[in-house]
């Protein structure tokens, strides 16, 4: 009570202490986000001083998302959003710069190029029509900001614009190669070197030292030679900032117990039951699978796999039914028995002889609202089945007219082969047009609606027909239970707490854990290998906060949790001696080799060199700057270079190749002889180098480019 009584008295001051830590916390989160307040929070980067505006942005981003639906994550379509807003802003610098821009003709030009294909825009004659653009563009803006449809995309107006926008920057870029591709013209000079380096040739006798006649063991690499050989090739390790992690994986996993629980749960929905019916106040008799009459309604209910309403062959491509369901009678049951992370049973719910492929012929009537339909299609589905019944009176009195009918079907494709399908049963076809087909003999005609509208179609050959089964499987998923996510919870907890920058690796080997690296992460992925998408963890890599030996743990999409530790940060551009070393190593030895190899050569003739080491005096005959290839021993550009700036009889110094140290004497030199004209190989040089200037054009621009960029900032 004593001590009750002293709280009491001192409350107020308790509650300033508290309220100053608060401050303080809030306080210095505050500083510790000073440098990012500093950066303009409403741009997510900008080039040459033009911002790339962070709602805007995320728009267009937002709206790729919702054109891919859902087939592209978010960091995905942001990584294209700003490839292009780059780029755009890059070359808009420059045609600013040099006058270039799109007029109202130009842009109706490139329009047309780009949608001439497009169906919605296209006259009865197969014709663009611009007017159909323009009430599209219309009607576009006018139901703003809501979607329609477009080539089985989905567009509004806000994307149109964009559209717009991506198709001029193309065909200004279009326009800027083509300035550049005038101005690129190639000399005499250069056609007569090329004719030279395509068919001088030269033969020489060599001996090859390789390297390996020095053994590693008499190589010393220090340190300092790799990091010398790294600076010296800087852009074979120029890199961008990194950082590398480990982690352990956690995965919620079901055990014994729970398949065993599930086992039994499923075991339960296969008998009748009784259920207290509180209406009657009685006890009433509830169907199981065994002795449901309605399986398809049953599996949906109860079914986590919904009912597969398809009959099935015993092969189909690489899969075939067991013997012990497709050999099971009608209403007989197979399992329980686990697969693919279910436990199920089945039963044979019905078998029928069917065809496994057919060939048919069909004429498409759609109407106003079937799917795909297009903008010149008015007629209302009452008339689309008014008009396909009395084709189908016409058929019936007379087939042979079937193809002076194919005008007034809308399915072009098939049209152009007399209106005849040939499919397989599994292929993607509407259920109604593939059950018509399958399960009616062959000459059989009749009108199918599908939500393409009404066929007509007439059952024109099937192939042998064979045993199918339609069967019902009801499947629970075996999932962990509470109490097993609860212990895998724990496990991962207590590794979080235990381990620490000294014992990470060492404890999850005691604990017999599988230790994964993930190396190299940039600031804006998001796959990490075996975890998959975790943006969390590389955001967490990338906090200023975040230091090497911290511990963190991360919840997993899928269920289940991952351990993770940072390992390295490298902010450097080069790549640090642990990563290069690999690849280093190895061209440092080469190097230190071939000066060994060199010293102990003191004599000047091939022959006396080739018994220093052992080797023989090889010959190479006819070989070119363009393919400079020794038979027997690869690809030796250095060499070859070498020899061509010999003499005959004239004994090389020492050539460090790539497979070794090379001492080469030319034997003969055939120069070609001039011809009247080089314009071909003047040609060939101007089509190679203006096609490259498309690449090498932009790629200039952008490393000359100030960009800043921070997307991590949001994404």
């Amino acid at each position: 009570m004593a001590i009750l009584n002293q709280i009491r008295q001192r409350s107020f001051f308790l509650i300033v202490v508290i309220a100053m830590a608060l401050f303080s916390f809030v306080l210095a989160d505050v500083f510790r986000n000073s440098g990012t307040s500093n950066m303009n929070a409403s741009m997510v980067g900008s080039v040459n001083g033009i911002e790339i505006e962070r709602d805007n942005f995320m728009r267009k981003v937002d709206n790729v998302e919702k054109q891919n639906r859902g087939s592209r994550s978010a960091i995905q379509s942001m990584g294209n959003i700003w490839d292009q807003e780059i780029k755009k802003l890059i070359l808009k610098t420059e045609f600013d710069e040099i006058g270039l821009r799109v007029e109202k003709n130009m842009m109706r030009s490139l329009l047309k190029n780009n949608l001439s294909a497009f169906d919605e825009f296209i006259d009865s004659e197969g014709n663009f029509d611009e007017p159909k653009l323009n009430q599209f563009i219309l009607n576009l803006k006018e139901i703003s900001p809501e979607t329609t449809e477009l080539q089985n995309s989905l567009v509004n107006y806000e994307s149109w614009n964009i559209f717009e926008s991506n198709i001029a920057s193309f065909g200004l870029e279009q326009s800027y190669n083509k300035l550049i591709e005038s101005g690129i013209n190639s000399t005499i000079f250069e056609g007569l070197f090329e004719y030279h380096f395509n068919n001088d040739l030269v033969d020489f006798e060599y001996v090859k030292i390789p390297f390996s006649k020095i053994s590693d063991s008499l190589i010393q690499v220090k340190k300092s030679d790799v990091n010398q050989y790294i600076k010296k090739n800087k852009n074979k390790y120029k890199i961008t900032k990194s950082r590398a992690i480990s982690f352990v994986k956690f995965e919620e996993t079901a055990s014994s117990q729970d398949k065993l629980a599930t086992e039994t749960k499923l075991i339960n929905l296969i008998e009748d039951r009784e259920e207290y019916d509180f209406e009657s106040k009685k006890s009433i008799k509830v169907p199981g699978f065994r002795t449901t009459k309605n399986n398809q309604e049953f599996v949906n209910i109860n079914s986590a796999i919904k009912y597969f309403n398809s009959y099935l062959f015993k092969k189909m491509g690489s899969n075939e039914i067991p013997d012990e369901i497709f050999n099971l009678s009608v209403d007989e049951l197979y399992g329980p028995y686990s697969e693919d992370g279910y436990m199920k049973v089945t039963k044979l719910t019905d078998t029928k002889r069917l065809p496994d492929s057919v060939k048919v012929r069909h004429i498409l009537i759609p109407y106003f609202g079937s799917l795909r339909s297009g903008s010149e299609v008015t007629i209302t589905r009452d008339q689309a089945k008014a008009k396909s019944d009395s084709i189908l009176s016409i058929l019936k009195r007379n087939k042979n007219k079937f193809n002076s009918l194919l005008d007034l079907s809308s399915d072009k494709v098939s049209n152009q082969n007399g209106g005849e399908i040939e499919f397989a049963y599994f292929d993607s076809f509407a259920e109604e047009f593939r059950n018509f087909s399958f399960e009616n003999n062959v000459g059989s005609i009749d009108v199918v609606e599908t939500d393409f509208g009404f066929h007509i179609i007439e059952i024109l050959s099937q192939n042998k027909k064979q045993r199918a089964i339609k069967v019902a499987n009801l499947a629970l998923k075996i999932e962990p239970s509470e109490i097993t996510r609860d212990s895998i919870y724990n496990i991962a907890s207590r590794f979080e707490i235990d381990a620490n920058e000294d014992n990470f690796d060492d404890l999850a080997n005691q604990r017999e854990f599988d230790t994964k690296n993930a190396n190299n992460l940039k600031e804006l992925d998001e796959n990490i290998p075996v975890l998959g998408k975790q943006r969390s963890i590389v955001k967490w890599a990338y906090d200023e906060t975040t230091n090497i030996g911290d511990v963190k743990r991360f919840n997993l999409q899928e269920g289940g949790y991952a351990i993770a530790i940072l390992k390295s940060i490298n902010d450097e551009e080069l790549m640090d001696y642990e990563k290069a070393k690999i690849t280093a190593i190895p061209e440092v030895k080469k190097q230190k080799k071939a000066d060994q190899i060199i010293k102990m050569v003191d004599v000047s003739n091939l022959s006396d060199i080739s018994n220093l080491f052992n080797l023989s005096v090889e010959t190479s005959l006819a070989v070119s700057l363009s393919s400079p290839v020794i038979s027997g021993v690869g690809n030796e550009p250095s060499v070859i270079g070498f020899a061509m700036g010999l003499e005959n009889d004239e004994i090389s110094k020492p050539i460090i190749g790539k497979s070794g140290v090379f001492y080469i004497k030319l034997t003969d030199k055939r120069v070609a002889s001039e011809i009247d004209n080089y314009q071909v190989q003047i040609n060939k040089i101007n089509s190679s180098n203006r096609n490259a200037s498309r690449i090498n054009a932009y790629d200039a621009l952008k490393e000359k480019a100030e960009i800043e960029d921070f997307r991590s900032l949001f994404y």
